[in-house]
């Protein structure tokens, strides 16, 4: 396949690798025989430009001219891409379109130092999203230990020199003088004479003039909405993609971009409409807008509905009560989220509201600005998707006003105080339509644009980052992208947006789990299996508190006890480090007891105290080890199940790194670990050579295996405009099935099983019958061949063997 091809050709499948000092593209394309081998088609590489020294994530950006130093550089970049290309293999990249960083020192960042230098004549004065109009016309920098004031008079501040041109100093921060300005004294005359402001670190959330990403003060935005940045900051990898080197990009956030659409027809235009996917979180039924030029969504959507299979919805109710009991109030999902928002709008992004408000008085000086505040407040409160999609100029859409009213709506229900004026409500959802009346037209598009853009880090800082760490029914339900009061999914609705993704977009990426998914998806698994043991766990979490009494202090709450419970039995065996480092994140981000800006020793001792406890526990460690033994069967269906469902259900699968063994990773960094490769090529070679699976590990290694394999030998029926799902009928609930095939046919068939206890509980199979499709089929994980037509289910899954089954047409 020549490059030209290549680029514009969709993977087969991808699995990810997350880049890091001690994972370097060098040691990447060491794993190229063993990926080949697994059967991937494509390698799917975390960021690899420039990012800050030591960088173990790549968003952190430098540099867009080159690859990162940490990971070998440009040539071990090249390297790479011909490695995996000699073996057959394409290469998908993580792209950062939204932000750069703010390292130390800040002259790494050169575009960001000519800012600071030279203000507004700089000419990179246009690559940031800086409101000048704030804090005189200069840049905020939280970066103090303390005030200002207080810095100055310790002395903590001084002139000095870094790479040849005079600098001010502050331990191992340097920030650049503006020219002329060198020889002001004393210090305190020459700041105020720079393009930037020096701010003790806790005034940032309030008075911060640069777009951050989310709430993170050092991640400062690019307006890559501007053609010159956009070629600038995307440069390298466009020439890769033009080279055939790389093959298609992964878009991180592109709802934090001033033009989601226009930034993805650019990219389009430029890189021959190569696949490309997004990081977009979908809500509820929220669908991706048609008109943009991507593959789909990196497949959170696809996550919240396979996983959801494999819940029981008739355990919501016991677990809801358990819940009940152990806390001692019932919990009410829709109240804490709005909680969340309001403590997230009125504390952690009141610089992003105030921007917003200017903008308000600017485009609208008629209406009250306290009032307007209110409003704009309750909006952002109420909203329950990422964002809307208005571009300046156009003309609203009516679901763009109907989803801003009922936004308003909703948040309506958590004020205090009086109602809203109703000619300030009408005045803010005209801004927020772009249409009405309006003083400064400027000032009005640019608070179209910017709500839009402040909506996303509400909904991330409250929902994922708040609420899913104070909710506690089922934990493994509050997922990125998932929807904790939507307890489980029926198979009817699953083969409903399957088929969705088949029509509308096949070449979407799907997912179980991603660097940022709050647990790996084998946590999940065993998590599902509570709600279909409910009795047998409240049963289990009694007796675990009561052997914890002697480690439970006082300052110890419930809900962080049920919340680390949970926790225990989703990633057993799981070392004291691990968990504690784990609950301190846990605890922090739920903002009830403690946070990260205002930590609580006290309380966050209590708690590392109590993991140590249990952790070490002569008799823990065996209770938890008798509920993994008793629920097995239920986790090995649901582990299997949900991986086999993922890899050939439509869209393009992607495995994250370590995955295709059992993993039970945390939210990063722990799921960020470096992966044993060694291990898993053993593994595979033993199995390949006709050994039997050993572990839960190695039957999921042959289930991944054989699936990639299947989808690269038999392309056709999984990926491009002929591959067709075809569900299968069955008579029981506990088993299911589709078919992936041409319009000559199915090819592969998938069966799997789910709610295992229950159907335990029933007696197994029995009678129970699945719709094969006509002709011989052969299963590729046992060995076993039938036919098709109405064949009983204990058939292809017997008793004994594995709960999955990938069946292949026999020629």
């Amino acid at each position: 396949m020549s490059a030209a091809e290549r680029s514009r050709a969709v993977p087969v499948s991808t699995h990810r690798f997350q880049l890091e000092p001690g994972f370097t593209l060098d040691d990447a394309a060491a794993q190229v025989g063993h990926l080949a081998t697994l059967g991937v088609s494509h390698l799917y590489l975390s960021p690899v430009l420039q990012a800050t020294s030591g960088s173990m994530h790549g968003y952190d950006v430098v540099d867009h001219a080159r690859v990162a130093d940490g990971l070998g550089g440009d040539e071990a970049f090249e390297r790479l891409c011909a490695a995996a290309h000699s073996a057959g293999i394409g290469v998908v990249v993580d792209v950062v379109p939204n932000h750069m960083t703010t390292p130390t020192p800040l002259s790494l960042n050169r575009p960001l130092w000519s800012v600071l230098r030279e203000g507004r004549s700089s000419g990179y004065a246009g690559w940031f999203d800086v409101d000048w109009d704030a804090q005189g016309g200069r840049i905020l920098l939280p970066v103090l230990g303390s005030p200002l004031e207080d810095v100055v008079a310790a002395g903590e501040l001084a002139v000095g020199e870094h790479e040849g041109e005079p600098v001010v100093r502050y331990y191992d921060h340097v920030f650049p003088l503006a020219p002329g300005t060198e020889a002001s004294a004393p210090i305190a005359e020459l700041l105020d004479a720079q393009h930037y402001r020096l701010a003790f670190w806790q005034v940032g959330d309030a008075e911060l003039n640069y777009r951050r990403f989310f709430d993170v003060t050092s991640l400062i935005a690019v307006r890559v909405e501007d053609p010159d940045v956009f070629d600038a900051t995307h440069e390298r990898l466009l020439a890769a993609l033009r080279s055939g080197a790389v093959d298609g990009l992964r878009i991180d956030h592109p709802d934090g971009l001033a033009d989601p659409e226009g930034y993805l027809d650019r990219l389009a235009d430029a890189t021959d409409d190569a696949w490309v996917v997004v990081e977009k979180i979908l809500e509820g039924d929220e669908q991706l807008p048609e008109s943009w030029r991507t593959a789909g969504t990196t497949g959170y959507d696809a996550l919240l509905r396979v996983g959801g299979l494999f819940v029981d919805p008739a355990g919501e109710e016991p677990l809801t009560a358990l819940s009940a009991e152990l806390l001692g109030e019932a919990q009410d999902l829709d109240a804490i989220v709005t909680e969340s928002k309001r403590w997230v709008v009125e504390v952690m992004l009141v610089a992003e509201v105030s921007r917003l408000m200017r903008l308000v008085g600017r485009a609208r000086p008629d209406l009250d600005a306290a009032e307007a505040r209110r409003v704009l407040e309750t909006m952002l409160v109420g909203m329950d998707r990422y964002r809307v999609y208005r571009r300046p100029g156009t003309e609203p859409e009516g679901r763009d006003a109907v989803e801003l009213e009922a936004a308003l709506a909703r948040g309506r229900e958590s004020l205090d105080g009086p109602d809203l004026d109703a000619a300030t409500v009408e005045g803010l959802l005209d801004l927020a339509l772009g249409q009405g009346e309006r003083a400064d037209a400027e000032a009005a598009d640019e608070f179209l644009v910017r709500f839009q853009q402040t909506c996303g880090p509400v909904m991330a800082k409250a929902i994922e980052d708040t609420a899913y760490y104070r909710f506690v029914r089922l934990v493994g339900l509050n997922e990125v992208g998932g929807d904790p009061e939507r307890f489980g999914i029926a198979a009817a609705e699953f083969h409903r947006f399957a088929a969705g993704l088949a029509e509308h977009w096949p070449a979407a990426m799907t997912t179980l789990s991603t660097h940022d998914t709050k647990r790996a998806e084998d946590v999940r698994a065993r998590l599902a299996v509570l709600a279909e043991r409910p009795d047998a766990w409240a049963t289990w979490v009694r007796t675990a508190r009561s052997l914890a009494d002697d480690v439970r202090a006082d300052e110890l709450d419930a809900l962080t006890e049920y919340f680390l419970w949970q926790t225990l039995v989703g990633a057993w065996p799981i070392a004291d480090e691990r968990l504690n480092a784990y609950a301190l994140k846990a605890i922090r981000e739920s903002k009830l007891n403690t946070r990260w800006t205002a930590p609580n020793e006290a309380y966050e001792a209590a708690v590392e105290r109590f993991v140590s406890g249990v952790v070490a526990s002569d008799a823990v460690r065996p209770h938890v080890g008798g509920w993994l033994a008793a629920t097995a069967a239920e986790t090995q269906a649901n582990t299997l199940g949900q991986k086999l469902v993922q890899l050939t259900m439509p869209g393009v699968p992607d495995v994250y790194q370590g995955t295709d063994l059992v993993d039970l990773s945390l939210v990063d960094p722990d799921n960020r670990r470096l992966v044993d490769y060694t291990e898993r090529a053993e593994r595979l070679a033993r199995l390949d050579g006709g050994g039997a699976p050993g572990d839960l590990s190695d039957e999921k290694l042959l289930v991944t295996s054989a699936a990639l394999r299947v989808r690269r030998d038999r392309a056709e029926a999984f990926v491009g405009p002929a591959a067709t799902y075809l569900p299968l009928t069955a008579s029981t609930e506990h088993v299911v099935g589709f078919a992936r095939g041409t319009a000559a046919g199915p090819q592969v068939v998938t069966l799997v099983t789910r709610l295992a206890g229950r159907l335990g509980d029933g007696g197994g199979w029995g009678e129970e019958t699945v719709d094969l499709p006509q002709g011989r089929w052969r299963d590729t994980l046992s060995r076993r061949s039938t036919d098709g037509g109405r064949v009983p289910v204990a058939h292809v899954l017997p008793a004994g063997g594995l709960p999955v089954a990938l069946l292949v047409r026999e020629a």
